[in-house]
């Protein structure tokens, strides 16, 4: 039987601004393998990880030679002491590692700021300019803050967020856009985060390992991306037939509803309603997203006067992939992503 999603820990954590939610190393592993083409010769910025302690750190400097890096910086918020959640100064730090033997820093080979080592920080934007690629887990109470930045200074980067971000305004208008899109590994795919003491282990997987480190699995975890994937060149599968009966029309759309992804009909070409979990399987020559949630009069989508939880608008492309009037369409797709980019500069 699935697990369901336990959303009151990271939403409590998002309220009370409490992100000390460490990602494992396993799972960072799971999702890195499918991007190690990217990182060849890149500088890549862990811009919320201490690294001394920092799962992400381990994992590049482990992978250091065998991925082609030509920098890892790696840069934390005030500083912490042996214990990972223990705050002891306002100075934030980071440190740079670009291939010695010595991969563990001391306090010695720390890089103070004159700051706190705030993402935001002026410091810590200089050292954002000389990265190619951000990896991390950011805190997930300023997301949007933190996404709009990476957008904003034009970085490649592979991050870790709730699934509720992509029901934020500012983070489905980029996967409208095909300028983000979701990583490989999704809910289950994101196995737990290490937690600090005073934070309550509850949920069926819930546990503490063989290290004695606290880990919660909320199970409403997703990797952002703008680096390509396999995932997102996947075609769906489709196999059910369209008929009045089985797919109701919304009162303010004109648009059938779909209760999961695998119900979009093979023979249906207007709009159709998927859950928020169709990302995960959106393919953008298959499919094109028309809008959220909102019907044509700015109201939610309803049937029969009744709202579904939080639908994604997509309609079927006619000529997919593999044939010529669909490499065209998908050739205007790409000029349209391009453009996207140029607007930016």
């Amino acid at each position: 039987m699935a697990r369901r999603a336990n959303h009151s820990l990271l939403d409590l954590a998002k309220r009370n601004k409490r992100d000390e939610f460490y990602t494992l190393y396993s799972d960072i592993e799971r999702e890195l393998r499918h991007y190690e083409a990217h990182f060849r010769n890149k500088v890549v910025f862990c811009n919320c990880d201490d690294p001394r302690n920092s799962n992400f750190f381990k994992y590049f400097t482990d992978n250091f030679y065998r991925l082609g890096i030509r920098k890892v910086i790696c840069s934390c918020y005030r500083k912490y002491d042996n214990d990972l959640f223990s705050p002891s100064t306002e100075h934030g730090f980071y440190y740079e590692y670009t291939g010695r033997e010595n991969i563990h820093p001391d306090d010695g080979e720390l890089i103070r700021f004159h700051g706190d080592g705030d993402f935001r920080s002026e410091e810590s934007i200089a050292l954002l300019k000389l990265a190619d690629i951000v990896v991390t887990n950011p805190p997930f109470s300023l997301f949007r803050e933190y996404i709009a930045q990476l957008m904003a200074y034009r970085k490649k980067f592979l991050i870790i967020s709730s699934i509720n971000a992509i029901t934020y305004k500012e983070v489905f208008t980029l996967i409208q856009a095909n300028r983000v899109w979701l990583g490989v590994n999704f809910g289950r795919g994101i196995s737990g985060f290490i937690v600090p003491e005073d934070y309550e282990l509850y949920g069926t997987e819930a546990r503490i390992d063989a290290s004695g480190r606290r880990i919660i699995s909320p199970n409403n975890c997703l990797w952002l991306t703008n680096m390509d994937n396999f995932r997102r060149h996947e075609f769906i599968n489709l196999t059910k037939h369209y008929t009045e009966s089985k797919y109701p029309a919304y009162d303010n759309y004109l648009g059938i509803n779909a209760d999961r992804t695998e119900d979009i009909p093979c023979d249906y070409f207007g709009a159709v309603g998927v859950p928020i979990t169709f990302l995960h399987k959106y393919n953008p020559e298959q499919f094109e997203i028309l809008g959220f949630r909102k019907g044509l009069d700015g109201r939610d989508l309803s049937i029969g006067g009744r709202c579904p939880y939080f639908r994604i608008l997509i309609r079927r492309r006619k000529y997919p992939s593999g044939t010529s009037e669909g490499h065209q369409e998908l050739s205007s797709l790409h000029r349209a992503d391009d453009t996207s980019s140029s607007n930016q500069r």
